[in-house]
């Protein structure tokens, strides 16, 4: 069975076999995999048990937590389905995580993130507003991570040590969007309304990237680390700098898929003095 083949209950057939495995050659783990992984029955029941656990307080219970996670899963089972892709996308991407799902699941903080803010974005879509903000505040509380539950995120995602990310209410990120730590997808200051990036399939985002305003990030691109992006970036594109200035075309067509952030071996690209020429095209 490939990736691409693997589908919920696969997956979790996985887990569970990787969690057994973990189980009986470290000890002191053995209360969390029993409770998270192997006492569930299928999928749905195992993410509530983790997001539930991270983001309950006192006030907030944790079993009160659980039953909103399995409502949603519920209504809209296509959220697991997208857990498994951000699952699948770190274990293909990421090499410290050795391809481990039951290690990506349990212990890393990027699908923790995203798996708890696509509850968050369900309860937003469902009119529960402010329950929604209430696990935005416990995402960021929790993971240091900000993305508003309004926000639109594709499937795929790999958010790499996932820290000091925000991502604005009116924001688009396609499939299969790779992008490190202290990245931003802000607004430029105080408007209302369609204010944020849109950010097309297989982009790179590299860490400390500021990309402000209602503007494109075409397929395929590259914004390098550290970089400003205040102008609409072509597909299959890179650009670093402060502002962002295009620099050449990568190596790969999905350039999220290598996760490779140098500019060694770039294709050479005629270069006109603006920085970021503008696209016309509608690229999600």
């Amino acid at each position: 069975m490939t990736l691409k083949e693997l589908t919920v209950d696969a997956f979790f057939e996985l887990l569970k076999n990787e969690a057994q495995a973990i189980y009986y050659k470290e000890p002191v783990l053995c209360e969390i995999l029993d409770k998270q992984v192997l006492s569930c029955a299928n999928l749905a029941q195992s993410l509530a048990k983790i997001i539930s656990s991270k983001l309950s307080n006192h006030e907030v219970q944790t079993n009160q937590l659980y039953d909103v996670c399995m409502q949603a899963y519920e209504d809209a089972p296509a959220i697991l389905e997208c857990a498994v892709a951000d699952v699948v996308a770190v274990a293909t991407r990421d090499p410290a995580s050795s391809s481990s799902y039951a290690r990506i699941l349990l212990f890393l903080k990027g699908p923790h993130v995203l798996e708890s803010w696509r509850i968050s974005h369900w309860l937003y879509q469902k009119g529960r507003i402010d329950l929604a903000f209430f696990l935005q505040s416990r995402i960021s509380d929790v993971f240091s991570v900000d993305i508003h539950p309004a926000a639109t995120i594709g499937r795929g995602l790999m958010l790499d040590h996932a820290t000091n990310i925000v991502i604005g209410e009116t924001a688009v990120i396609a499939d299969t969007v790779s992008m490190l730590h202290d990245v931003t997808l802000g607004g430029t200051g105080k408007e209302k309304g369609d204010r944020h990036p849109k950010v097309g399939r297989g982009v790179m985002i590299g860490a400390g990237a500021k990309v402000l305003g209602n503007i494109h990030i075409g397929e395929g691109a590259i914004v390098g680390a550290g970089s400003v992006v205040l102008r609409d970036v072509p597909a299959h594109t890179t650009v670093v700098g402060v502002p962002a200035r295009v620099v050449g075309i990568p190596q790969m067509e999905m350039p999220s898929l290598d996760m490779d952030q140098t500019l060694v071996g770039i294709k050479e690209k005629s270069l006109s003095d603006d920085p970021c020429p503008a696209i016309k095209t509608k690229i999600l």
